[in-house]
Parts: structure tokens; sequence; C-alpha cells
């Protein structure tokens, strides 16, 4: 499984609600203290299902996918306390195809990149979601549900990248894609072990 070394799976928040971003990554900030770091809450399944259900009824069959991704969707595993979604579709590109649909259903289009597997992300006013878009057949959907699924049944693994993300969020940063490339190494380590088995 090829890795993307510019950044894996972490939440990317724009500075302004209301502007949807062409994203270069670097550029995003965060208020200071954003970084929040909390032990696992089994809400957090009963979150996603609430998620998921909601994108369900206003996508029927054009929702190829949905998934639990992200630290909130690994049991016993501390994270930021927002649940990131994976909403898979026929082409990710093609916005006029799902975003009325996500809008009627309350979300905002906070990030655009074309140049990154054309990735969305949506997130909702009301709640601590992230929702992000990929298309079918792309090969960072498979990096981040092998990712997710080895955490879940690897314990050590699971502490390490726990441990490793409770010491980088006690340091300062100045964007939400530095932190994310400060924890690039041990993902890759995990994601090695993972694919190996």
């Amino acid at each position: 499984m090829a890795w993307n070394s510019r950044r894996h799976h972490d939440c990317y928040r724009t500075s302004s609600a209301a502007k949807v971003h062409q994203v270069n990554p670097a550029e995003l900030k965060f208020l200071p203290d954003q970084i929040l770091i909390v032990d696992y809450d089994p809400r957090w399944p009963e979150l996603f299902d609430r998620e998921a259900s909601r994108i369900r009824t206003v996508f029927a069959h054009r929702a190829l996918q949905i998934e639990h991704v992200g630290s909130t969707s690994v049991p016993g595993l501390a994270a930021k306390p927002t649940i990131d979604l994976l909403l898979v579709v026929a082409n990710s590109a093609d916005e006029a195809a799902y975003l009325p649909s996500l809008e009627a259903a309350g979300y905002v289009l906070k990030v655009r990149e074309p140049n990154w597997y054309e990735h969305r992300m949506f997130n909702r006013p009301d709640a601590d979601v992230n929702l992000h878009v990929l298309s079918s057949g792309c090969e960072e959907i498979d990096r981040m549900l092998t990712f997710r699924d080895w955490l879940r049944k690897n314990s050590a693994d699971r502490d390490l990248y726990a441990r490793t993300k409770q010491y980088l969020a006690k340091k300062e940063w100045t964007s939400v894609q530095q932190y994310a490339d400060a924890k690039t190494a041990i993902v890759v380590e995990i994601v090695a072990r993972a694919t190996a088995v």
C-alpha cells in the first residue's frame, strides 16, 4: 500500500468558517489549545451512527460507503473529540452530485483539495464532526481503513499511537498540518506493520 508522506487522515480546519479553501494544508491554522486529546468516549460510535444515518437519509444509494475513521473510531484510543466520517462517492470531484444533498443535511464544505485525491472535507456548525469525501477506488480509503482496523486489534500499536499523540498535543503548533506531520513517522511505522501481516 502506498503511503503519502504529505499527511494522513487528521482533521483539517479552515481559519474562516465562511470560506472554502483550495488547500495548501500548511496554511490551515487553528486556535491556541485546539489540539485537545481526551480519553476514549464510548458514546463516539453512537455519534458516528447518528451522522451516518443523516447522510444515508439524503444520499440513499449514492453513498457507496460510509465509515467511522480517525481516532474516535478505535475503542480505547484517546482522541480529539471530533467524529471523523469517510463518505465514498463515485467521483468526489463531481460536487454537483453530492454537495446539495450534504448541504441539505446541514454540512458545510470547508476544504477542497483537487491535488490530493480530490478530497473534500465538510463539517456541521452544530456538531464536532468532520466528513471526508473521497472517490471510489482511491488508495487513501484502503490506507485509512487498514490503519483503523489494525489499531482496533493491536493494543501495543494503539497504546504507542496514543502516547505519541498525547506527547505531541502538548507542544505548540502553528497549524493542524504541522501537528499531523509530526505524527507521520509513527503512522508510517504502524501502517507498515499492518500491511506486513
